[in-house]
């Protein structure tokens, strides 16, 4: 599974940005006025993937300790009494998390770009209409939403790679490990 480009994540949000921004303009004045809560949702989905990205690390390096020192001759329990038993995590939970962190990635974009083409409309508008002072502050609002959604897809994607030590580490025949 090859990584997200950034490159294919700024084309859809230019792309989409330059088709907000025609849909817009061509049609504002029958638009329903846009409500500051519309891009919350992309924010709570931001929150869930960073927490899920940050457990994820966190695991996966108690994890990776423990069969290092397993390597080493000794338990977890005999080198630290202390620490707290690892529960491993599946292979296919990481999996799955990858290919969900790739297409928020991809989502969080496109409403990036969707979000800046209609700040791109709004935003110059501000003096001349009424609505667009309100609009303006949702656009900016869906624009920073959206941006932490796709960070924190790209940031839950990369907790998800291989690291290149445990790579080189493989023997053939072991089958694919997250």
């Amino acid at each position: 599974m090859r990584p997200v480009s950034r490159r294919d994540l700024v084309i859809v949000a230019a792309g989409l940005a330059l088709a907000a921004w025609l849909l817009v303009r061509a049609t504002y004045g029958s638009l329903p006025p846009l409500r500051w809560w519309l891009p919350v949702p992309l924010a709570v989905l931001a929150v869930a993937e960073a927490l899920g990205a940050r457990t994820l690390r966190a695991r996966l390096a108690a994890q990776r300790a423990a069969r290092r020192s397993a390597r080493g001759g000794e338990t977890a329990r005999t080198a630290d009494p202390a620490a707290p038993l690892v529960r491993p995590v599946e292979p296919m939970l990481v999996a799955r998390l990858a290919v969900l962190a790739q297409a928020s990635a991809f989502v969080g974009a496109a409403f990036v770009g969707i979000w800046a083409g209609v700040l791109l409309h709004v935003g110059p508008a501000v003096s001349r209409l009424q609505a667009a002072g309100s609009d303006t502050v949702t656009a900016v609002v869906g624009v920073l939403c959206s941006a932490a959604l796709a960070a924190a897809a790209l940031w839950l994607e990369s907790m998800c790679r291989v690291p290149p030590e445990e790579r080189d580490e493989r023997r053939p025949g072991d089958g694919v490990r997250a």
